[in-house]
């Protein structure tokens, strides 16, 4: 964005020298694969492979882009396109119809907009009338081009898988300096934060993960995870000396082994959360004084009343109490990615290993990459009352700067009535 200071200076320059500054021009292309999604209608889809849109030839269909201007300023935009169609634009609140008429990806320039103030710009396509072959066509890319240079969007040399899913968020609680057994947490999903492909996770440890999944709007599980010490993607290739090995489970509880992130072993059970309602985890660790170290995860049932067990393993090769203690929140699925997920996280207390409970009111807030290198800045935290609260995706403007430390209530909890006696 151009200051005061600037302006004066390019008009003193004009008024003594007789010179015409030169503003730097900055030209971004907002590739398909990364920044577009489909937001409504048809059966159209994105292709990361080919980096463009398939199937589009139902009317319905809208093709949506994001992009977030960091700054002010006065910038061209222009599509990147192939087809044989008539198709509407929409964005800065102002709609356009224009004709596509080649078979291959050329630049259809789309006007002149003034970005008045920082943050997130919607562009949404839509096909009028195809005249030529059976759809609208396709797009590669938005081209924007002006004077404004810091922009945040999935470039080409991010994964855009990863990217199309939006920023990974976490709280990272400060635990207390005695040995800890148990950590207690508990996770409310708001109507409008609960959306299909999201992981809301509780209880996080230094070797693995404890929550719920959205998985669709006909399934729900808890989900429990831990990594074996063995390094792979590939759990075939873990050495059976160092794989997670079962101890015991829940009665409905279905054991596995997971890849493709780490590997490891996997227990999850089906079970019918509900938006709004308070759901409470508790996760354990506990080394077994001969190499190995036992996590047990427990979820309490809202409808029976009682906590069940999901299941206890053993990793091998690792010796200690409870580490790391955090919680995240991440959507798994890069359709929807232009979709905000939101999560409260509320009352946390750490068990020590003589049997106190210490309440945990302080957390550490951060991102993963897609965050951290400014690809995509629709993610913040925070408190609200007495729980923390994390919320991603969505393109909303405002964002929460990654290492900062919140402090929620504390003196309204109480710690956790549990009989361990019963559990065990």
């Amino acid at each position: 964005m151009k200051n005061k200071g600037t302006l004066w200076l390019a008009s003193l320059l004009v008024a003594l020298m007789g010179v015409v500054p030169v503003v730097a021009q900055s030209e971004h292309v907002i590739n398909t694969a990364g920044n577009a999604y489909i937001t409504s209608g048809g059966e159209a889809h994105v292709d990361e492979r080919h980096n463009g849109i398939r199937r589009w030839s139902d009317r319905e269909t809208v093709v949506s882009y994001f992009f977030r201007a960091n700054e002010c300023g006065t910038v061209d935009i222009a599509l990147q396109a192939k087809g044989k169609s008539r198709i509407e634009v929409s964005l800065l609140g102002k709609k356009k119809k224009i004709t596509l008429d080649s078979d291959e990806l050329t630049r259809v320039d789309l006007g002149t907009y003034k970005i008045k103030k920082p943050g997130h710009v919607r562009v949404d396509i839509r096909g009028v009338k195809i005249n030529e072959g059976e759809d609208y066509g396709s797009v590669a890319a938005l081209i924007v081009s002006g004077d404004i240079a810091d922009m945040s969007y999935i470039t080409t040399d991010f994964n855009s898988h990863f990217g199309r899913r939006g920023p990974s968020v976490h709280l990272g609680y400060v635990l207390p300096k005695e040995d800890v057994e148990w950590f207690y947490n508990e996770v409310t999903v708001p109507e409008e934060g609960d959306i299909p492909s999201s992981y809301y996770m509780a209880c996080g440890f230094g070797e693995g993960y404890f929550g719920m999944q959205n998985n669709s709007p006909h399934q729900r599980k808890i989900l429990f995870s831990v990594w074996s010490p063995f390094n792979t993607d590939n759990p075939a290739d873990i050495p059976d000396s160092l794989r997670v090995t079962l101890v015991k489970k829940g009665e409905k509880t279905v054991i596995k082994e997971f890849g493709n992130e780490g590997s490891g072993g996997q227990s999850y059970m089906y079970y019918d959360w509900k938006p709004g309602e308070r759901c409470r985890f508790l996760m354990g660790a506990r080394p077994d004084g001969k190499g190995a170290t036992v996590y047990t995860a427990y979820f309490f049932d809202n409808n029976k009343g009682e906590w069940s067990l999901v299941a206890s393993f053993r990793r091998p090769k690792t010796s200690t109490w409870y580490r790391g203690a955090h919680s995240f929140l991440e959507n798994f699925s890069p359709v929807q990615g232009y979709r905000n997920r939101k999560a409260y996280y509320t009352n946390q207390w750490a068990r020590t290993a003589d049997g106190r409970w210490v309440p945990l009111t302080k957390a550490r807030f951060t991102c993963d990459g897609t965050g951290n290198e400014r690809k995509r800045l629709d993610y913040t935290g925070g408190t609200e009352g007495d729980a923390f609260f994390l919320s991603m995706g969505g393109f909303f403007d405002e964002y929460m700067t990654p290492g900062t430390y919140f402090e929620r209530a504390g003196d309204t909890t109480v710690a956790p009535d549990i009989d361990f006696s019963t559990l065990e």
